[in-house]
């Protein structure tokens, strides 16, 4: 693939419409927003927890986006939401049409693909590093090699055998951190659209848990002045280049 337009380039002049699924307003865009608007994405944002999921069209978007929660893909019952999101999901699925997950996005599309989600041995949190496959330093994720970037995270999940589906990336606590099934899918189980608002928020919100994980708000802090702006670029590059990939997939299927 090629990288995306650099940031304040041109859009092009065809308008696309973006929906994403937000699963708390502490948990937005951020870094992926502006990406979003450089390709001429128009974003429709939908707040699942109070929406009526099951009356979107799950083809009605030139992309979905699914954010990261709170939320366990397995606590359909308390969550029922998430019974919506994966039936749009598998619909999507079916049709090819393009997705990009994070987090709990991710999770969720593990199991529309098949997978199982699951609560991990412990959670994993801080400025860290995954580590791409073969595969995935063939892909967007090779931006993210040797770049800490923000996990925060107790559920996992594990990919569905014969499914056409790529593991991308791991990390040391856990396999699956990213993958991938043609151009058209992306998943990472890390925070790529972690930029200065959504991390102070997320301290402030959820920070004083963190000791229990071995970390502290002030390691944090200390963790986004070192890497922060490097994980930005990264996610920009990651983020454009697999928009351009959509492009280039949708140009080819024109010609065809």
């Amino acid at each position: 693939m090629t990288a995306g337009p650099r940031a304040g380039s041109a859009a092009p002049a065809i308008a696309r419409t973006a929906l994403v699924l937000r699963h708390d307003s502490a948990i937005g865009l951020g870094n992926l927003g502006p990406v979003l608007e450089a390709n001429g994405y128009e974003i429709v944002t939908v707040d699942t927890p109070t929406a009526d999921v099951s009356g979107l069209d799950p083809l009605g978007a030139d992309l979905v986006v699914v954010l990261g929660g709170d939320e366990a893909v397995y606590e359909t019952d308390r969550y029922p939401y998430l019974a919506d999101e994966v039936e749009l999901l598998r619909e999507r699925i079916a049709a090819e049409a393009p997705v990009f997950g994070v987090c709990l996005g991710a999770q969720l599309l593990a199991a529309s693909l098949g997978g199982r989600a699951y609560r991990g041995e412990r959670k994993e949190v801080g400025w860290l590093e995954v580590e791409p496959t073969e595969a995935g330093a063939a892909s967007p994720l090779r931006h993210f090699a040797g770049v800490p970037t923000v996990q925060w995270h107790g559920d996992t999940f594990e990919l569905p055998a014969d499914s056409g589906v790529v593991r991308l990336a791991s990390s040391p606590q856990y396999e699956n951190q990213a993958f991938a099934k043609g151009h058209w899918l992306l998943a990472v189980q890390f925070h790529p659209e972690v930029d200065d608002v959504i991390h102070d928020e997320w301290l402030d919100a959820w920070g004083d848990e963190l000791p229990e994980h071995g970390t502290s708000r002030d390691e944090l802090r200390a963790g986004y002045a070192e890497h922060g702006r490097r994980a930005q670029e990264a996610s920009a590059l990651l983020f454009g280049e697999y928009l351009a990939g959509l492009d280039a997939r949708a140009t080819t299927a024109v010609a065809e």
